[in-house]
């Protein structure tokens, strides 16, 4: 099965209306049945100095969401967008998926950022795959946000779930973070799970993880230069996709606990 996502690198300020600008002007590059992703905090916007959240608009905010699924539903197409998100008395950082039928789905992040602790974000406690519908079958799909990078038991997890592909969104810009390690991270992640791996960063002057699209070998498809804003659309054929170096796994020594029911339907 052959399946196709564009990707769209764009900034994340405080402004929702600009925002939603960027996302519509990114969905509008894609076809029917893309994987269409956008960066963690794509909707609300998103900053290490999280005091803004204060004075969001939360009527605004879910304004945006509510135009951004009858987006999806119009274009025939599935968006993966980042936002922070209140529910239940508390914010949330979160990733949607708006598929061209009704609905959405939601994965809150588990790992949370210090910033995100200090500002009192509650977090996530579980790791669902996400079944997305294609023209061929079902396509499963683990997703990560931003520092989840950093935590490979994580992504493996997802993989022994059934996930075929992990769709990353990140708000990564820094200045003192070390040049490459998080590009390698991403090739690490493809290749030790045998999995496509298609990330999306911001476009920041100091982004320091690129937006790209990995083979299950490790191999980089597709990369947009860092700091503009930009897309890419790439096609891959999952028949790379594969358990060889899982299955030799030496898990009487070491082993992960994971769910194997953990999958939600579409």
């Amino acid at each position: 099965m052959r399946i196709t996502a564009t990707i769209g690198q764009i900034p994340t300020p405080w402004d929702i209306r600009t925002n939603l600008a960027s996302i519509e002007a990114v969905v509008a590059q894609s076809e029917p049945d893309d994987l269409v992703l956008l960066p963690e905090g794509a909707i609300s916007g998103y900053a290490p100095d999280l005091s803004p959240l204060a004075t969001l608009d939360r009527a605004h905010l879910a304004d945006a969401i509510e135009r951004i699924a009858e987006l999806a539903r119009r274009r025939g197409v599935h968006i993966f967008c980042g936002s922070l998100l209140p529910e239940e008395g508390a914010w949330w950082n979160v990733a949607l998926h708006f598929p061209p039928s009704d609905g959405r789905w939601i994965y809150r992040k588990i790992n949370l950022a210090v910033n995100e602790q200090s500002a009192a974000l509650r977090a996530g406690a579980e790791l669902p795959t996400r079944r997305v519908r294609q023209p061929d079958g079902e396509l499963v799909v683990g997703v990560q946000l931003c520092r989840e990078i950093r935590y490979p038991e994580q992504w493996q997890y997802l993989a022994r779930s059934g996930a075929q592909a992990f769709v990353y969104l990140t708000n990564a810009a820094s200045h003192e973070a070390t040049p490459g390690v998080w590009r390698s991270h991403l090739i690490s992640r493809a290749a030790e799970n045998q999995r496509f791996v298609f990330a999306v960063n911001l476009a920041d002057p100091r982004q320091h993880c690129p937006s790209m699209v990995v083979s299950p070998r490790g191999e980089v498809l597709a990369e947009l230069p860092p700091g503009e804003a930009g897309t890419l659309r790439v096609t891959v054929d999952l028949a790379q996709v594969s358990d060889w170096t899982l299955d030799q796994q030496r898990r009487d020594v070491v082993d992960l606990q994971y769910r194997p029911d953990a999958c939600e339907p579409a």
